[in-house]
């Protein structure tokens, strides 16, 4: 399994017993949906590894508490602390409306209702306070802020993030 075709769930935070169990942190707003997972892919040394997972339940909200196949010892636990895991993208919850995945947008054109069609979404910066959209038109590249009050609509038909931005945002990158 390569990254792309995954999303990142958590990481490995810490140990929970001597018998290798550990405790996942779990990145998102619904962690009732992992708690019954049957494998998980963990990241070592930038490979995936599958993990088959004989047993597991939710722990204080974020963490879910992992007791791995053949993961026996305090040992076993420490080789995979610290460590991404990672599902199929096939797992993830569809979304509809105005909700969408960051990966789920890439390549989509983006419209402005006042200017039309500026550009194509290249990547989603979510490194700084807000997330932005990383734009390109031609060699330029424009950071557009994903903002839910300037979104209008997610047309997935057409692979397009329609926007309402205010006026001279995108002007001023051309």
């Amino acid at each position: 399994m390569r990254k792309e075709e995954c999303f990142y769930l958590g990481k490995i935070a810490k140990k929970f017993s001597f018998k290798g169990e550990v405790l996942a942190y779990l990145d998102t707003d619904e962690p009732e949906l992992y708690e019954n997972l049957e494998s998980v892919f963990v990241e070592c040394n930038k490979h995936l590894v599958p993990f088959f997972i004989e047993k597991s339940s939710l722990h204080k909200n974020d963490f879910l508490r992992i007791r791995f196949e053949d993961m026996n010892t305090e040992e076993d636990a420490d080789a995979i602390m610290g460590n991404a895991i990672y599902l199929p993208l096939s797992m993830l919850p569809k979304l509809s409306g105005n909700k969408f995945y960051f990966h789920e947008v890439i390549g989509f054109e983006i419209e402005d209702q006042r200017l039309g069609v500026f550009g194509k979404i290249a990547a989603v910066n979510d490194t700084t306070a807000q997330p932005l959209f990383e734009v390109l038109n031609g060699e330029v590249e424009m950071l557009i802020p994903m903002i839910d009050h300037f979104l209008v609509k997610i047309d997935r038909d057409n692979k397009k993030v329609i926007m309402n931005l205010p006026e001279g945002l995108v002007e001023m990158y051309l």
